[in-house]
């Protein structure tokens, strides 16, 4: 199979805090917009690399603050999601998509399964062992833990203006989910989605299945608007903002 990284490109994940005492691992599944240099720009422009398409805007610096407010820690990609999507199955929909939100990705026209293949063993499949070694480490002596997926989703879909400010997203174990949107909702600023604007309960959904409930821990993903994350100082801010509802949400997870 063809080696797809090489020296000077970045590594396929990083790690935040991994010795962090709370029960609680976080991820970012589009912390990057990072392309492996034999794919070159994957034919598209930085401008449209930089849009949601290429990765989650304001995603990997409100899940540091969050890492770092909680003390929990966090595993992120280190790609982009137009490159391989770490939260779809490996050559399922929508993992390297050929046209994006209306953009046409030359570099993903007509995959082999070799290619595919190649792409999935450089860039998704070490991310998500590290998640499961962190898990197992979390996990050891029957220890309780839960799990939090960070995202961000752009203000505006197909014409459709998004009015949520976050979501939780969540299919069928209300273990974190419930409560944490209890706790986002006494916020009365707050417009708070209940799986929007995604379900988590779409099939091509793979981090959360593949980590979460196959080990049967407490689980959901959250996602923030990118207009109130685009900058820096944003997200952090954001980050410390949601912080201690995710923390009672997963006190309450864990009685």
């Amino acid at each position: 199979m063809q080696q797809l990284l090489g020296p000077g490109d970045p590594p396929p994940f990083s790690v935040v805090n991994e010795k962090g005492k709370a029960p609680l691992l976080l991820l970012c599944d589009h912390a990057s917009k990072a392309v492996p240099k034999a794919l070159g720009s994957l034919g598209i422009s930085e401008t449209e690399l930089s849009r949601h398409i290429g990765w989650d805007i304001g995603g990997l610096d409100s899940a540091i603050a969050l890492s770092k407010a909680l003390d929990a820690p966090l595993v992120a990609s280190g790609y982009s999601r137009l490159v391989i999507d770490c939260n779809r199955w490996p050559g399922g929909e929508g993992s390297t998509p050929e046209v994006s939100d209306g953009t046409v990705v030359p570099a993903n026209q007509g995959l082999t399964q070799e290619q595919i293949d190649a792409r999935a063993a450089a860039c998704f499949w070490p991310y998500h062992h590290e998640v499961d070694r962190l898990l197992d480490m979390m996990t050891a002596g029957d220890r309780k833990v839960c799990l939090l997926v960070m995202h961000s989703f752009t203000p505006v879909m197909k014409g459709f203006v998004r009015p949520w400010h976050v979501g939780v997203l969540w299919n069928d174990d209300p273990r974190l989910p419930e409560p944490l949107l209890t706790e986002l909702r006494r916020d009365p600023k707050l417009v708070v989605g209940d799986n929007e604007p995604y379900s988590a309960r779409a099939s091509y959904e793979y981090t959360l299945t593949a980590h979460a409930r196959s080990r049967a821990i407490p689980h959901c993903s959250l996602e923030v608007r990118q207009d109130l994350v685009e900058t820096p100082d944003n997200a952090r801010a954001w980050g410390q903002r949601l912080a201690p509802a995710i923390h009672s949400a997963v006190t309450v997870a864990l009685s």
